[in-house]
């Protein structure tokens, strides 16, 4: 397996590792459904998987179509490695921040307390925020055009579900949601 692709494998078990213990402890520990049914959330979660497997592919087969050598490659893997590392701390931090108010898509029937401390202090998605870190890795890494319209579309798709769930949260939560929208932007600066 060549080194990019083998990058993104490992990077990936140890990414959704995390993801799936903690639905896997939550879900156990509620004894309640944490996944919700909502559309966006299931377009999303296919077009993530193709992303992440069109990089393999990419990093795998040395795809020379869409390949813009714009750093040495060697360069281009200290950066990556340098990102994924942000990408696993915001990601850890927002799965243990969030704590038994996780939930995978909107649960309309669920209340959940409104986090606002820890990592969300900063981001009101800090996971999704990591979603978009992984994407930018994974281009800086395999410098690919494609990957990075792929990347773009995955950016629009997290767009809409972060929408979706701050017309959820905005319900369920009123002015309090709403002040804290005020303070804290939706991914970092915007």
């Amino acid at each position: 397996m060549r080194g990019s692709a083998l990058v993104i494998v490992i990077h990936q078990i140890v990414f959704q590792g995390m993801f799936f213990a903690k639905n896997i402890l939550l879900r156990r520990k509620l004894g309640m459904p944490i996944r919700g049914g909502n559309r966006e959330a299931k377009l999303s979660a296919g077009f993530f998987v193709l992303l992440i497997l069109c990089s393999v592919l990419l990093g795998l087969f040395d795809a020379p179509f869409g390949t813009v050598d714009l750093i040495s490659r060697s360069t281009a893997l200290a950066i990556a490695l340098a990102i994924l590392a942000v990408n696993l701390s915001i990601g850890a931090a927002s799965l243990v921040g969030l704590g038994d108010s996780w939930r995978l898509g909107v649960l309309e029937d669920q209340q959940t307390d409104l986090v606002e401390g820890g990592i969300y202090r900063f981001s009101r998605n800090p996971y999704f925020l990591s979603y978009l870190i992984m994407f930018a890795a994974y281009t800086v890494l395999l410098q690919n055009i494609i990957l990075l319209a792929l990347s773009l579309i995955g950016f629009a798709m997290i767009h809409a579900m972060v929408l979706k769930e701050e017309k959820h949260l905005t319900a369920l939560h009123g002015e309090m949601y709403r002040q804290y929208q005020k303070r804290v932007p939706r991914y970092i600066l915007i």
